[in-house]
């Protein structure tokens, strides 16, 4: 008999063809689930079984709570990766998972066919907190992405209902990243990405990120639809709009009729210290979208409009049979009420501050530490040379780090319960792994 322990439950697993339940009282956590496979027995299925399409990490991972991860062989991380910045309220939060047992028991789906409660609410929350006065859910961030194509075309074909030809061409900018789907992909700025799957959609324009009088010029040449822009880029290595960019692509939208579109995929969502990235800056999308820490780790996106976008759109313009169901909702709301609490983000700012100057102050003087940047807990430490020897020695002490970038960027994303304690943890692996770059040129 083998034990599956959790904050709040004990469940005794009998093995036979699967596994059953057989009872549950209240027990601690238990950090090691014996599953009886090896990590090579589980990389050697994965080889069989799935589409190679991930070059994975050789790390099987079994169990977490809070911050913490643990392999099949029962070793310890600190996860400053939270899933690629999705776990923002850690490994199995006691109110998340009240809330998504609940809601399994209740009632998990539907389809967008009925009306359901978990929905409006989690839609209310959206709308009340944000520029936005409609939304409309899918399942990730690449869905997100393609729905705002999707609307900024169909609201530009309103606009211009007696033209032949009305805008359909979008700006994006370098080192931007807005998903794998067909659409998204022609948006997302690494050719390697997009190369393999040409033609894409037609008419995306990449500009450098930043440049404001090469946007402006664009945008007033009257052929765009939209501008897609993320107020802080992740995948592309933690770089963050300024205020002025913002607001001139935000005057030459208005100058235009093009349409200005945040995605904060990654960024939003606490995840700078503000519920939004782009507050700080005072400058507002007509479309935002989301995704990836809204539900706790479940699949949702979100695609927030103006009214004037929404307008636009007619039953059956779009859709989805899995987006916005009881069950993802449910723990969305949870999830999005834990993290708007102005006393939560108010940590996340603070601890984001300490962390950035920590990492400063250990890994400042090392010649291959060119900028440590970021806002809240979205950072990046930009290097001379490939982060991948570093994330490799810190995986083997024992800490979760990513990459960004041209892959030169160690990018840190934890979940925003993180402590200072964990904080300054993973400050102490960075600087004790740091000589696995060599010696400066």
């Amino acid at each position: 008999m083998h034990f599956l322990k959790c904050p709040s439950w004990k469940i005794h697993l009998i093995p036979s063809n699967g596994w059953r339940v057989s009872s549950c009282v209240k027990v601690e956590y238990l950090k090691v689930l014996n599953t009886g496979l090896s990590s090579k027995e589980v990389i050697e299925d994965e080889n069989k079984y799935l589409v190679g399409t991930y070059a994975r990490t050789p790390l099987v991972l079994t169990s977490g709570k809070g911050c913490e991860l643990f392999d099949i062989d029962g070793k310890e991380y600190l996860d400053l990766t939270s899933g690629i910045a999705v776990n923002a309220l850690g490994h199995g939060d006691v109110d998340w998972v009240e809330a998504l047992v609940k809601q399994a028991n209740t009632l998990s789906h539907v389809s967008n066919i009925y009306y359901s409660l978990p929905q409006i609410e989690l839609a209310k929350r959206l709308v009340t907190n944000s520029f936005a006065d409609r939304v409309f859910f899918t399942n990730s961030g690449t869905e997100a992405t393609e729905a705002a194509i999707k609307f900024a075309r169909k609201f530009q074909r309103t606009l211009h209902s007696g033209d032949q030809k009305p805008p359909f061409e979008f700006i994006a900018y370098s080192n931007c990243f807005h998903g794998r789907t067909m659409g998204a992909l022609a948006l997302t700025y690494k050719e390697h990405y997009r190369i393999p799957f040409e033609p894409v959609m037609p008419g995306v324009h990449f500009l450098e990120y930043g440049d404001t009088e090469a946007s402006v010029k664009l945008i007033q040449s009257g052929k765009i639809a939209a501008v897609f822009v993320e107020p802080i880029q992740g995948e592309g290595g933690i770089y963050r709009a300024k205020k002025q960019f913002l607001q001139s692509l935000r005057d030459a939208c208005d100058q235009t009729g093009a349409l200005l579109v945040y995605d904060e995929v990654q960024c939003g969502l606490g995840r700078t210290g503000h519920l939004w990235a782009h507050e700080p800056y005072g400058v507002y999308p007509d479309i935002m979208t989301l995704a990836k820490p809204l539900a706790g780790g479940l699949p949702i996106g979100a695609v927030l409009v103006k009214e004037k976008v929404s307008d636009a759109i007619n039953f059956g313009d779009h859709g989805s049979t899995f987006a916005g169901s009881p069950l993802v909702c449910h723990a969305a709301t949870v999830t999005f009420d834990k993290i708007s609490d102005p006393s939560f983000l108010a940590s996340v700012s603070k601890k984001g501050k300490y962390f950035k100057e920590l990492l400063v102050e250990k890994l400042g003087s090392n010649p291959h530490v060119k900028e440590v940047r970021g806002a809240g807990l979205i950072i990046g430490i930009e290097l001379d040379v490939s982060a991948s020897a570093l994330v490799d020695a810190c995986r083997e002490s024992g800490l979760l780090v990513l990459t960004a970038g041209k892959g030169n960027v160690v990018r840190i994303v934890p979940p925003l319960i993180i402590s200072e304690e964990e904080l300054n943890l993973a400050a102490e692996i960075l600087a004790d792994c740091m000589p696995v770059l060599g010696d400066s040129n």
